[in-house]
């Protein structure tokens, strides 16, 4: 057993980390990430060249990709990556790693990454990036952009990693998305276990002109909760919790695929 802080985790010989995030090599929730599990194991950190947010699970096919390694300041030994954060692990995964990690995290974002967030995020992507190749794997964020108590968000990912660790990472696979209120005490707040919210449409775009005249569209602000009842991750974070959402990959609709076995599978094209 090694000793971290006051806790005893299993010795894994010895346990490797992944680490990614869309926010960009240079983000300061990386830093954060990577200093808050330094001690827990072997970290490769391995992130987008510049920020990828909204990228979802896109893998960059039409041009080939280059992996760097950052040589100044805080960032000395990431590599990055000029593509996505999905082709970031897939890339550490398939090519630049010596060897297959433990765990894959992702993060700490800017911004909550709840709800219908979880569809369009890199952050997210980068985390089931892992988990499509059989890894455990955490996605971090904080639920308000600025930056504000990174230091107690990083202490509350230092110790939901060291709660997972300690029960152990064998089995299957398992994809987590956290998401933590941006407070001086997050690190002391209760965690709760939660489903997705829903969110409103997205605000309409932000249309201007360009200097030669041209219009030019914005993606609009991300749409209101919708669903942010009891259960939910918008209602656990507004109530001051840490929202842990066990994630899957599988979209299938179960709940309607026998009324679309009626309508649809016996059918034949005429």
């Amino acid at each position: 057993m090694k000793s971290v802080g006051a806790r005893c985790l299993p010795t894994i010989a010895p346990m490797r980390i992944l680490i990614a995030n869309d926010d960009g090599y240079l983000a300061p929730g990386l830093a954060a990430l990577v200093e808050a599990v330094r001690g827990l194991g072997e970290i490769d950190v391995i992130a987008p060249e510049r920020n990828a947010s909204g990228t979802s699970n896109a893998l960059t096919l039409d041009r080939p990709l280059q992996a760097f390694e950052a040589r100044e300041g805080q960032q000395t030994g990431y590599r990055f990556v000029n593509g996505t954060p999905s082709d970031c692990v897939h890339v550490a995964l398939t090519g630049l790693m010596a060897h297959r990690p433990d765990l894959v995290l992702s993060g700490i974002n800017q911004g909550a990454n709840m709800g219908d967030d979880t569809l369009y995020s890199g952050t997210v992507a980068a985390a089931m990036e892992g988990h499509l190749f059989g890894m455990p794997a955490i996605a971090f964020s904080q639920t308000t952009k600025g930056w504000a108590h990174l230091d107690a968000a990083a202490r509350t990912a230092r110790a939901i990693v060291e709660h997972v660790i300690g029960g152990g990472l064998g089995g299957a696979p398992w994809l987590l998305n956290v998401n933590i209120p941006n407070r001086a005490d997050a690190d002391r707040l209760p965690w709760q276990v939660t489903r997705l919210g829903r969110r409103h449409a997205s605000e309409p775009v932000v249309k201007q002109t360009s200097p030669r005249g041209e219009a030019i569209y914005w993606i609009g602000p991300a749409g209101d909760a919708r669903d942010a009842g009891q259960g939910t991750d918008f209602h656990a974070t507004a109530g001051g919790h840490v929202s842990i959402t066990p994630l899957q990959v599988d979209l299938t609709d179960h709940a309607r695929l026998g009324d679309w076995q009626q309508r649809l599978g016996n059918r034949a094209p005429r």
